[in-house]
């Protein structure tokens, strides 16, 4: 097995490498998000968001949902791979937080794909159609919540479509058994779930702070 320190510059490299480089826009929302302070470590980042672009695209997505939508910086990413005519549906609490991203998607012409809607997230989920049309799935909120956002948005998934977790394995406290805080609690319940859900398979990429990529079968 080969592994080496992910640095910044390393991280920088393969970002101008990859197809969907930062413009102006995403710059802009990023400076406004660093500008609040510690809660900015909640943003992906480019190489994250590069990927979120491409396995979008790879399904085809028309109909995606995003769970924790912070400063819109990952909404983006979503929007901009799906087909013509796709629709994102964002699921978030802060009007505050929010609201940056709202400019952000105006400015990349993206406003009439993403549908912002200001609710929990369990009460969202609930309300939608029971039909399994959904094509990706992104969940990057209160980690207690995970499983139950799982439950309600796996039966909604088409088969061939991908549910994606982001955060699973909690900067390695996942595997550390003296962390026995909420939020590692929560995210190991969750981690065994997935595992043991017949209904996808999945992997857990150990870039990022650990990604689930799961496919409905």
């Amino acid at each position: 097995m080969r592994s080496f320190a992910v640095t910044d510059e390393i991280r920088s490299y393969a970002v101008d490498h990859g197809s969907w480089r930062p413009d102006l826009v995403v710059r802009a929302l990023q400076g406004a998000t660093a500008r609040l302070g510690d809660a900015a470590g909640m943003q992906i980042g480019d190489d994250q968001g590069q990927l979120l672009t491409m396995l979008t695209r790879l399904v085809g997505a028309r109909r995606a949902v995003e769970v924790g939508t912070f400063t819109g910086y990952s909404s983006i990413c979503v929007a901009r791979g799906l087909a013509e005519g796709g629709s994102l549906l964002c699921c978030d609490v802060s009007e505050e937080w929010t609201e940056i991203g709202r400019r952000a998607w105006a400015a990349a012409g993206l406003a009439d794909r993403i549908e912002l809607r200001i609710a929990p997230a369990l009460d969202t989920l609930r309300a939608l159609p029971d039909a399994a049309d959904i094509d990706l799935v992104f969940i990057d909120a209160d980690k207690p919540g995970y499983a139950a956002y799982w439950q309600e948005l796996v039966p909604r998934v088409r088969s061939g479509g991908l549910l994606l977790a982001d955060n699973v394995l909690w900067g390695g406290r996942i595997a550390d058994p003296e962390a026995t805080d909420e939020n590692t609690t929560a995210l190991r319940a969750f981690n065994d779930l997935v595992a043991s859900d017949d209904r996808v398979d999945a992997v857990v990429l150990t870039a990022f702070d650990g990604l689930t990529i799961a496919r409905r079968r």
